[in-house]
């Protein structure tokens, strides 16, 4: 009962956030003077790309107590990060495109961090396809569990991407000062509801995934 209070309580906490920040994204946040009506992504991409980044350290923690342990609830949770790190990493990737299209004119270019979004996009289908070609669930989920350690590497590159190579994509303003108060207010608020909306899909996910595992364990259990 207090599992399902703390769970409404979060699941308002993130509806409230989230109207909020699409409102000060497309109502109150002043224009960008160079870039236009088209900065706005820049307020959708950023908490993406951080959820992204969020999911993988999730998973590489997990995978680490997993191959520890070998309890079945690491894995499930680092299951379900995987699963909303993919579709944030594939959602940074199109905003990142049609931003790209507008200010750059290009849909792609192998700048150093969109190479390095793909690398990580390619490392989360890659703990996908270990689980699937892998002869056993158990055995699946500890091949999962290495590229869940080793893929760890690519993050601080995608992070720290545009301050060690020089190229199209604009440095780290938030760490430079060089935001307006209302869009660094902005980007803050957009990044705290996106990040409360994960944790809720979260919790929902390794439920969902913790009653598929109990189904199948009883429909196993009568054959």
């Amino acid at each position: 009962m207090k599992g399902k209070g703390f769970l409404s309580v979060l699941f308002g906490l993130c509806l409230v956030l989230m109207v909020w920040a699409l409102y000060a994204i497309f109502v109150t946040v002043p224009t960008e003077k160079e870039m236009g009506i088209v900065q706005r992504i820049f307020y959708l991409m950023v908490p993406m790309g951080w959820l992204a980044l969020l999911s993988f350290v999730v998973i590489f923690i997990c995978s680490i107590f997993y191959l520890k342990t070998r309890e079945r609830k690491w894995d499930i949770l680092s299951y379900s990060a995987a699963e909303l790190g993919l579709f944030a990493t594939s959602a940074t990737l199109i905003v990142g495109a049609t931003w790209a299209k507008a200010i750059w004119g290009v849909w792609w270019t192998w700048e150093a961090r969109l190479t390095a979004t793909l690398i990580l996009w390619l490392i989360y289908l890659a703990y996908f396809m270990v689980r699937s070609f892998a002869p056993d669930e158990n055995r699946g989920a500890q091949y999962a569990a290495v590229v869940g350690i080793l893929g760890l590497i690519d993050i601080p590159i995608v992070a720290l991407a545009t301050t060690l190579w020089r190229g199209l994509h604009p440095p780290p303003l938030i760490f430079q000062g060089g935001l307006h108060p209302a869009m660094l207010a902005t980007l803050l608020l957009s990044i705290a509801a996106f990040t409360a909306l994960y944790v809720v899909l979260l919790i929902h996910r390794v439920s969902a995934k913790n009653s598929e595992i109990e189904i199948r364990q009883l429909k196993q259990a009568e054959v």
